[in-house]
């Protein structure tokens, strides 16, 4: 005969709701719950105060998460109005952001550089770039630097960290440091960005 309450006080209908048990041990809190009107009452509980935590601790993720996702899966993520571009970051869709530029790149084969000016304003710079040219190390004191990757692969050192960037990767380079660009593929597209403090 089961002790009831042993068996509770033991956790294992909290494992058994956390998907913890094996299939056996699961059929076996599944049957006893049968049995046990107190097993199944005390599962019920456990089941709405796991609800509950979920339902409380759920965080909406930011649209821009949900574009980025999206991008990775292969769907087109929301249009970007050319006359209006937003800041790129790490949220930013690669897709999105090729499809808007697509009209603006030359014909292949390409040169070893291009460059098309996107925005600029007293807070930004946007520049589409395809290139097959390394840049030489540079260090920037005054205007921060980011790059996303359109398409093509490239290795960016950072200070003494190097970072391999693919399509929809985007990084910050801080201010004061040290850093160049190795073009890994054919040719790299991505946009180019500075930003005034």
């Amino acid at each position: 005969m089961i002790d009831i309450n042993d068996y509770i006080n033991q956790g294992n209908l909290e494992q058994h709701c956390f998907d913890i048990f094996d299939e056996e041990r699961a059929r076996e809190v599944v049957a006893l719950s049968q049995e046990h009107p107190g097993i199944r009452q005390e599962l019920e509980k456990i089941e709405d105060t796991i609800e509950k935590l979920a339902e409380n601790g759920a965080i909406t993720p930011p649209e821009r998460l949900r574009n980025s996702i999206l991008a990775a899966l292969g769907f087109p993520g929301d249009a970007i109005d050319i006359e209006n571009l937003p800041a790129t970051d790490e949220y930013s869709s690669y897709t999105a952001w090729l499809s808007a530029v697509e009209h603006l790149l030359p014909a292949e084969p390409f040169d070893d550089f291009f460059a098309h000016l996107l925005r600029q304003d007293e807070h930004i710079v946007q520049t589409l770039v395809v290139t097959k040219l390394n840049v030489p190390e540079e260090v920037h004191e005054e205007v921060a630097e980011s790059f996303f990757i359109l398409k093509g692969q490239c290795a960016c050192t950072v200070g003494d960290k190097v970072f391999t960037l693919n399509p929809g990767d985007h990084l910050e380079i801080p201010l004061h440091v040290n850093h160049d660009i190795k073009i890994l593929s054919p040719y790299v597209i991505a946009i180019l960005q500075h930003r005034f403090a």
